[in-house]
């Protein structure tokens, strides 16, 4: 990413644990869903996205991420 410093807090070992706990819960609750064309219902840039959003608005858990998912980004 260009501009990432060592310093973004975004980016600490914790928060990037949590986006990875993020991550795989949204992976396996939406990740699979394909519509009738073969084409998947929800793309992985908006799972990454809102794993990220998540993140970066300073939750410490996980907890609440699929109805985040739910209410913004489907």
């Amino acid at each position: 990413m260009e501009g990432l410093n060592n310093t973004d807090w975004r980016y600490e070992p914790q928060k990037m644990l949590l986006r990875e706990q993020c991550l795989s819960i949204l992976l396996k609750k939406f990740g699979e869903d394909i519509k009738e064309d073969g084409t998947p219902m929800n793309s992985t840039q908006c799972i990454y996205e809102c794993a990220h959003d998540w993140v970066s608005q300073g939750n410490k858990r996980p907890d609440g991420i699929v109805a985040y998912f739910k209410a913004y980004y489907t």
